[in-house]
């Protein structure tokens, strides 16, 4: 902690705000939406139905808008679009614990996505924008503040949630307002450089990572690195409840988490950025998410006997436990060098664009690989299989790490050499 604390000081004053904001956005949004499901099933009465269709229209307005905020990030100004982001959160929040209809959820719920859309790209150009060439120890330490977050703010919502699920909404609107008062007086006004005279026949902004070949195959690759990252939300989950028919012990999996973030990720970034290339950590980290399932397709078959009692049942955990930790680990490892990544890709003009593109494309992979692990899991139940959504999880992330060992092998991880003077530089020379 105390080195997360002299990172924290090292850096300017809106790096350090940025850190505050992304915290308190956890906070207030982690205190709500774990909640929200058992409010919209107990209090509201509501169908299973309409309570996917609640929380799927939340992700798809995030996931599905992020490449427009990032646009309108690079194009207007970072503080604006946090600005609004926050303000939307505002809204969002104060109406899902007021609606009591499927349209106002329907519409809380769009609002609520939305705004993440609008802050989230807009946040990460500017850390990287203001870090400089310091961006990947930013990112680092911005981790160990959205995992705080996450890891305070259910506690919050907890004790609230004592009261009722409206005492949630409005504390958690009432700090989003705060936030946004707070931003928008001390936050200075930050902007993506202007076009240079050859980039400005690129085409426009949007365009141009999806025109970026090396990009694109990295961000292909690394699709894998978040279908296994989810698995703490999917198939941890569910084998914690499979072996004790309880949601109890689920909780400690995200604590530990957590608390490693928290306690490890400043120094581990500094130990593999003295060690490796930022291609070889993210390539190791993704085959120690490979290896985190290992444990659980080892001892898939041994389960306590009905009735064996609590220590064995902590026991059958050990494997989840492990594997929470070396996942846990190996994404503290890749994540500052994957958004650095984003950043040398993107050029200092289009960070936001190109990271609300990566995250849209990160969020259908996502999908994707619930849906495929959800079947993987069914299959194995079905038929006697249990270690087979652990091996193919294993498979998953070994044909990543291959992949991403593939573009680095042939230069598209690494920033190209300085080009000539008078040849023309445009987005699809950057990075590969």
């Amino acid at each position: 902690m105390t080195g997360t604390l002299t990172a924290l000081r090292s850096f300017d004053r809106p790096v350090q705000l940025l850190m505050v904001n992304q915290l308190t956005i956890n906070i207030g949004f982690y205190m709500l939406m774990p909640y929200l499901a058992g409010h919209l099933a107990g209090d509201l009465a509501m169908a299973a139905w309409a309570i996917g269709l609640i929380l799927g229209v939340r992700n798809l307005s995030q996931q599905g808008m992020f490449l427009l905020g990032g646009v309108l990030a690079d194009r207007i100004g970072y503080k604006p679009l946090i600005l609004a982001g926050l303000g939307l959160r505002v809204a969002g929040f104060g109406l899902l614990g007021a609606a009591d209809t499927l349209t106002a959820l329907l519409v809380a719920s769009a609002a609520t996505g939305l705004a993440g859309a609008l802050f989230n790209p807009a946040v990460r150009a500017y850390l990287a924008a203001d870090a400089g060439d310091r961006h990947t120890e930013a990112f680092a330490l911005f981790n160990v503040f959205y995992q705080a977050g996450i890891l305070t703010g259910p506690l919050i919502g907890l004790a609230l949630l004592t009261a009722s699920f409206q005492w949630v909404c409005t504390v958690a609107a009432l700090l989003f307002a705060v936030l946004l008062l707070a931003q928008a007086r001390a936050l200075p006004a930050r902007h993506a450089p202007p076009a240079s005279p050859d980039e400005s026949h690129a085409g426009p902004g949007w365009r141009q990572p999806l025109r970026h070949r090396g990009f694109l195959l990295f961000a292909t690759a690394m699709i894998t690195s978040y279908v296994l990252n989810f698995q703490i939300y999917l198939g941890l989950p569910i084998e914690v409840r499979r072996i004790t028919g309880t949601d109890t012990a689920v909780a400690a999996l995200f604590a530990v988490s957590g608390l490693l973030t928290v306690a490890g990720q400043v120094r581990l970034t500094a130990w593999a950025k003295a060690r490796w290339s930022a291609p070889q950590a993210i390539t190791r980290g993704l085959a120690l998410m490979a290896a985190a399932f290992l444990p659980l397709a080892a001892t898939a078959t041994l389960s306590p006997a009905p009735g064996a009692g609590p220590w064995a049942a902590a026991l059958a955990l050990g494997p989840v436990l492990a594997g929470t930790v070396l996942l846990t680990i190996a994404t503290m490892l890749v994540y500052p060098f994957e958004m650095a990544a984003i950043v040398t890709f993107a050029g200092p003009r289009l960070v936001g664009t190109y990271y609300g593109l990566y995250n849209t494309l990160a969020g259908i992979g996502i999908a994707a690989g619930n849906l495929l692990t959800g079947a993987a899991i069914d299959t194995a139940t079905r038929h006697g299989w249990p270690a087979l959504p652990w091996l193919a999880l294993t498979a998953t992330g070994l044909l990543g790490a291959a992949a991403l060992t593939g573009l680095s092998r042939a230069g598209h991880l690494h920033p190209p050499p300085p080009a000539p003077a008078g040849t023309p530089h445009t987005a699809r020379s950057r990075g590969g």
